[in-house]
Order: C-alpha cells, then sequence, then structure tokens
C-alpha cells in the first residue's frame, strides 16, 4: 500500500464513512502527500481520471459533499454558481484569485473580524467566511 493511500485511509478513519475504493482514491488525492488542498469537483475529477481512476464526475460532488458533511473538509463558496472543497476545516480566510480562478489560504493572523450584527433572537452566528478577491494590478 502506498503512503498517499495510508494516508488517505487513516483521514477516512476520522468518520464514520465507509472506506469504498473511490473514497480512498480520491481521498489520496485530497491528503495523500500531507499537504492540504483546495479543489473544485471538475479538478479532483480531472486528477482522479489521471490516475487512471474509474469515477464520474456525479461521484466526485457526492463524495466531496459527504466528506463536507464528515467534517472531513469544507465547502467555500466564491460566488453563487463556485464552489471549492477545502482539507483545512480550521478556521480561516482565504484569497480567491480571480485572474487564475484558484483559491489559497491567507493569513489568518492578521484578519481581525469584530462588531458582527447581533444574531436574530432564537438563532446563533455558527461561521463567518472571508473570501477576498484579488486580481492583477492593470
Amino acid at each position: 500500500m502506498t503512503p498517499a493511500i495510508e494516508r488517505g485511509k487513516s483521514w477516512l478513519a476520522r468518520s464514520d464513512l465507509r472506506p469504498t475504493r473511490q473514497r480512498v482514491a480520491l481521498a489520496a488525492l485530497l491528503v495523500g502527500d500531507g499537504n492540504n488542498r483546495h479543489v473544485t469537483a471538475e479538478s479532483l475529477f480531472a486528477a482522479a481520471k489521471g490516475d487512471g481512476e474509474q469515477v464520474s464526475l456525479a461521484t466526485v460532488y457526492n463524495t466531496l459533499k459527504a466528506f463536507c458533511d464528515a467534517g472531513l473538509m469544507q465547502e467555500v463558496t466564491v460566488d453563487g454558481s463556485r464552489s471549492y472543497f477545502d482539507t483545512n476545516t480550521h478556521d480561516h480566510p482565504h484569497f480567491f484569485w480571480e485572474d487564475e480562478g484558484h483559491l489559497t489560504d491567507a493569513p489568518s493572523d492578521q484578519l481581525v473580524i469584530t462588531n458582527l450584527p447581533e444574531a436574530p433572537a432564537g438563532s446563533e452566528i455558527a461561521s463567518v467566511e472571508v473570501v477576498i478577491r484579488l486580481r492583477k494590478k492593470s
């Protein structure tokens, strides 16, 4: 068993998800080298196909959603139609590079959020997502 597969299985073991062949293969692509990833379903699908995995785009979407529901990843919505999936589940801001269309972590030690509005009665703030959109200067 390769180190990437072992890391993928270990990562999956932190959840109640059954380690199917496809989940293990996708997990190995996501965390197999020990680094965090920001992926789209399409980019993970392309990586899986490049590795010779027999997986459909729908399966990749469903697996990413299952990983998020299990707390292994978080979904970061950049706009209403574009989602990225992040293996770093700690609260942290992101840079979205508009020119290249990719997401990276932003330094969380430089961000200070103060004076959030009060949550409406009977509710509480579950999280605050910060996506800082960047583009090259003209």
